[in-house]
């Protein structure tokens, strides 16, 4: 797609009003909303904001920054009104001389995409992503509640999101998703959905996208969607697995000519196990996400992997004639594009160094393996001792996160919790 045929398809499908889309380091989309006389202006990277919005306003960053438009991110909003339309651009984010902002996770992915190509490598992602449908409250506020009792694949009345998950999947093909499967989880009022893979730059654009799809159509249905990792103490958390193979010359590394499993897999594997620890600080990077995983059977709390299963951290999978490595330790609280510029670095290093990933969980007892970090200061501090990860985010970047990581750990510790009073009032 090229400038012009932006301009046509605004003019042509009614578009009044245009979403710059950028993502700060949380993962989470900005925006600044133009009309189509603005066009030309956008197209010249013209529009500037406060750069402190790149850090989620949780960082002193004063200079200006620049939005630069990615022309073949430009899609139309189906879910919003079919006059007076909406579309959106993800953009890239640089400095006022027109080079990339070094704290852009955008840009950091594109980085790591670069380098991996220069080794020859591209990696190609399909995730799992699930959340919850909750209802909201009078004043339209989110809550954690849902009245429905619907478990794992089960359909509709039965399933009080039925509707909702749809419309979801019907307005994402609408935008260019090939939708491959959704369905419901086990916990009351949670959903999976999952689309094709893709290379890992389009991947990450397309999971900021659908993020923003699932929560603008299920507030129609008068929902809550949230990727919140363990919303409710009592049922099971959401993840984001995250499915991915390296492409050498187009073909997949991780199996032979006859059909096995290669070393290079297994290699792979190895560097995610190597460096798990310090990978939990960006795949699972928030308080909450630790309650995930250190809860409930089907929880990846030890660094394990396997040929086969749902148990392990890592697992590797065979899908007829190809075979995918399977990350099941993120959650969607992860800012994709660090997740994936991490993940990229810690295989190829794994493959570069020939790292063992030791004994398969089927071969060793659970007992014999590390354990993940079991909070987000211990994830942090293991992410400060990793070359290879924080090496992936670059300097500048990791010194930043770690800091507001660490103020978002030390204003979590600071609060007064349910849990104390009713453990502590009455005794103390």
């Amino acid at each position: 797609m090229n400038k012009k045929e932006v301009l046509r398809l605004i003019e042509e499908e009614g578009v009044e009003f245009v979403r710059l889309q950028f993502t700060d380091i949380y993962g989470n989309l900005k925006n600044i909303a133009v009309t189509p006389d603005q066009m030309e202006k956008v197209f010249a990277n013209r529009y500037s904001f406060y750069g402190a919005a790149v850090f989620g306003n949780m960082y002193e960053y004063d200079d200006k920054l620049y939005l630069y438009p990615d022309i073949d991110t430009f899609s139309i909003l189906p879910w919003r009104p079919q006059q007076d339309k909406v579309a959106k651009i993800l953009c890239d984010v640089c400095d006022a001389d027109g080079k990339p902002f070094e704290c852009s996770t955008r840009y950091i992915l594109s980085k790591a995409v670069d380098e991996a190509a220069k080794k020859g490598y591209t990696m190609v992602v399909d995730p799992e992503c699930e959340f919850f449908l909750f209802h909201m409250d009078e004043n339209g506020l989110p809550t954690t509640t849902s009245h429905e009792r619907a478990g794992y694949m089960d359909v509709g009345p039965v399933d009080f999101g039925e509707n909702a998950r749809r419309d979801i999947v019907l307005m994402l093909e609408d935008m260019g998703f090939e939708i491959e499967s959704s369905h419901h989880e086990f916990a009351p009022a949670q959903h999976e959905i999952d689309f094709r893979e893709d290379d890992a730059m389009r991947m990450a654009d397309s999971i900021q996208t659908f993020k923003f799809a699932v929560r603008s159509i299920a507030k129609r249905f008068g929902m809550y969607a949230t990727f919140m990792p363990k919303p409710r103490q009592d049922e099971a958390g959401s993840g984001m697995h995250i499915n991915l193979k390296l492409l050498k010359d187009g073909r997949n590394v991780f199996i032979t000519d006859d059909n096995k499993t290669a070393d290079e897999a297994l290699w792979f594997v190895g560097g995610i196990m190597a460096h798990a620890r310090a990978l939990c600080a960006i795949a699972d990077p928030t308080v909450n996400s630790y309650k995930r995983l250190l809860s409930g059977p089907m929880a990846p709390g030890r660094i394990t992997w396997a040929d086969h299963g749902e148990k392990a951290l890592v697992v590797i999978n065979r899908e007829k004639e190809d075979i995918k490595i399977e990350l099941r330790f993120p959650d969607g609280s992860a800012n994709p594009y660090i997740l994936f510029a991490a993940c990229m670095a810690a295989g190829i290093d794994g493959i570069e160094k020939k790292t063992s990933p030791g004994p398969s969980l089927d071969e060793a007892g659970n007992e014999e393996f590390s354990e993940l970090p079991e909070d987000l200061k211990e994830a942090i501090g293991e992410l400060e001792k990793d070359a290879v990860v924080e090496g992936a985010l670059g300097e500048a970047f990791a010194d930043i996160y770690k800091k507001v990581k660490r103020d978002e750990w030390r204003s979590f510790i600071s609060e007064v919790t349910p849990w104390e009073i009713d453990n502590y009032l009455r005794r103390i």
